[in-house]
């Protein structure tokens, strides 16, 4: 059965059934790849129960270790790696309101990270039920970061600062001169040990002429429904605040 639609031409069904084939090869070599990654075998033990600052259910700064981020029954944890603060050279505007506009502009949050917490906010809702544990890491002091989680009405994301650790230094999420990286990371627990799973490493790879690294694939929303448009991905980059509307107006 050939799928069509009102009013295309042979011309565009043609050429849509070869996109459709590239497409279905794209599925096929996307999953080859996601079989290869649950495939690998067990790395690098953490060298020491790392300990975070947080916000405990009191409202106030509180200590966890990493082994407690695991759930009994939920033996992967995902972190996700905020730069915030951001990378030194960027120089988009901060916020426009709130006390985080107060800062900085360097030691203020990373627009296109804020971008994807956006985006991974109301996601997070469905990570618990399906067996996820999901984190956010920065290197800013926790206050800071529960105060910009507020600001952005983040409500589903459980933040944690690394200020006090080496965690982000020894797991490359910050280089020699101490900007941030934005890496995605896996650990697995594995009755009571935990090791490194899999870090988004193409960050390091040579990028494609005109491409950023795109190491964090199809969960970047944004950009992949860019791509579906015939303009496809703007030269454009996110800001924490538009124009148009600021997040914590809505």
């Amino acid at each position: 059965m050939t799928t069509t639609f009102p009013g295309e031409s042979p011309e565009y069904r043609t050429a849509r059934n070869h996109l459709l084939e590239q497409e279905i090869s794209l599925r096929r070599a996307m999953e080859t790849v996601a079989a290869a990654r649950r495939s690998l075998p067990p790395g690098g033990l953490i060298p020491e129960d790392y300990i975070f600052d947080t916000i405990g259910p009191n409202g106030k700064p509180a200590k966890v270790k990493l082994s407690q981020l695991f759930t009994p029954e939920q033996n992967s944890l995902v972190i996700y790696n905020f730069m915030f603060p951001r990378w030194s050279k960027d120089s988009r505007p901060g916020p426009v309101k709130g006390a985080t506009s107060e800062l900085k502009l360097e030691d203020s949050p990373c627009p296109s990270c804020t971008a994807t917490l956006d985006s991974l906010d109301t996601t997070a809702t469905h990570f618990a039920p399906s067996g996820l544990n999901f984190v956010v890491i920065a290197k800013a002091p926790i206050e800071r970061i529960a105060t910009y989680a507020r600001e952005r009405a983040w409500k589903n994301l459980r933040f944690l600062s690394s200020v006090n650790n080496n965690f982000k230094r020894d797991y490359q999420a910050e280089d020699p001169n101490g900007d941030q990286l934005p890496l995605m990371t896996v650990f697995h627990r594995d009755g009571d040990q935990i090791r490194h799973f899999w870090t988004s490493e193409l960050m390091f790879a040579p990028a494609d002429p005109g491409q950023d690294p795109r190491h964090l694939g199809v969960i970047d929303t944004l950009w992949n429904i860019f791509d579906m448009t015939p303009e496809g991905r703007p030269s454009w980059d996110e800001q924490i605040d538009y124009d148009c509307c600021h997040p914590n107006n809505h």
